[in-house]
């Protein structure tokens, strides 16, 4: 396919920092600096085994017009690696997304979609591998129901808001929206606690008791706001 976008420097840069990372340690690091990114309600189609990392390309659907505007054409737009993140106010009674997105999703080379709103032709993704994560499944339509009013603003996704270039991570358990200008230091220190929580792992593995491999690690307080 040509014409595709290209992810930027910066981009690719600050997706490797959350290499080998998973929502569960990201979403730890953002409670101890404050921060708020876990999108609540918004669950996986499947239980990916990868986890999906990328730079938010935001869109907010609102009811449609009369005539109705465009839904899908911004995809044109995503470059490689972005994640698509649909903002349709929680809808679930119209899809904002389906099979031929899915199938051109996957050709262009996006990292995956994030939908506050359901998705259908569930059949294709799963079958492409394609990863979805949304508010659930539903058949009926958003042509005529709902069309595009913004791209790369700010949307909402679940409890959390996503800016455009966010960094969104998303896997089996859910999805975290990472602020772009917070992204080093919260993948620094989920280095940290994933550090310390591997080190508890190896000590129970060899037959301390948790309690004893909590404490020596400061694990209680792993959390806890600096």
């Amino acid at each position: 396919m040509t014409n595709l976008k290209k992810a930027g420097a910066e981009d690719q840069e600050l997706v490797a920092l959350f290499a080998g990372l998973d929502t569960p340690g990201i979403s730890d690091a953002m409670d101890k600096l404050g921060l708020h990114g876990q999108a609540l309600g918004i669950v996986p189609l499947a239980n990916y085994a990868n986890v999906v990392v990328g730079p938010a390309f935001t869109v907010k659907y609102v009811p449609a017009s009369n005539p109705p505007s465009t839904v899908g054409d911004f995809i044109d737009d995503v470059a490689q690696g972005d994640v698509i993140v649909l903002d349709n106010d929680g809808r679930t009674d119209c899809t904002v997304w389906g099979d031929i997105m899915t199938q051109y999703a996957g050709l262009r080379g996006i990292a995956g979609t994030v939908i506050d709103g359901v998705c259908r032709d569930v059949n294709k993704a799963l079958g492409d591998n394609y990863p979805l994560f949304t508010a659930g499944r539903f058949m009926r339509t958003g042509k005529d129901r709902v069309q595009v009013e913004s791209v790369n603003t700010t949307v909402g996704i679940g409890t959390a808001r996503v800016a455009s270039r966010d960094i969104v991570v998303a896997d089996a358990n859910g999805v975290v929206v990472v602020p772009r200008g917070r992204a080093r230091e919260v993948a620094q220190i989920a280095r940290q606690i994933e550090e310390v929580e591997s080190r508890i792992r190896e000590q129970i593995a060899q037959g301390k008791s948790l309690g004893d491999a909590r404490a020596a690690l400061g694990y209680h307080t792993l959390q806890s706001k600096g």
